[in-house]
């Protein structure tokens, strides 16, 4: 494995997730640590790090294709959503992706997406206002 590509994974999840990728490939540790490596080298490192999308770009592709797979995913639209935010989505953009997902999905899967949004969304309004009220 090229050493470059666990940087470039390291660096691009980071940027993503924030300290919850260390927190993904940790919780992997005592199941599956090569899946952990797996995440952080091909997920993040080969295929997040390519040239052609940004990764805001991504991202959103990301979110679309979780919502679309449905309630099975919920963990990881749940993370992507909250990544999405941190690349610079908007909360009404990402409610317009999965709004359109709809479309091809079908409103179950939508409506799913949409609930998982909207409990993110929440999340991080109570830890902005726990933030706020410390000194």
């Amino acid at each position: 494995m090229p050493e470059d590509r666990n940087k470039a994974g390291w660096e691009t999840m980071h940027a993503i997730h924030d300290e919850v990728a260390d927190a993904t490939v940790r919780a992997m540790q005592g199941v599956a640590p090569d899946m952990g490596e797996m995440i952080v080298n091909f997920a993040f490192g080969e295929i997040y790090a390519r040239p052609g999308l940004d990764l805001k770009t991504r991202q959103i592709c990301t979110v679309a294709m979780l919502a679309a797979m449905g309630a099975q995913t919920t963990p990881q639209l749940k993370a992507h959503i909250r990544g999405a935010l941190n690349v610079g989505w908007t909360r009404q953009e990402i409610v317009e992706v999965l709004m359109q997902s709809a479309v091809y999905a079908g409103f179950p899967s939508a409506l799913s997406a949409l609930a998982v949004a909207k409990k993110v969304f929440d999340d991080a309004d109570k830890h902005s206002q726990q933030e706020k009220k410390e000194p």
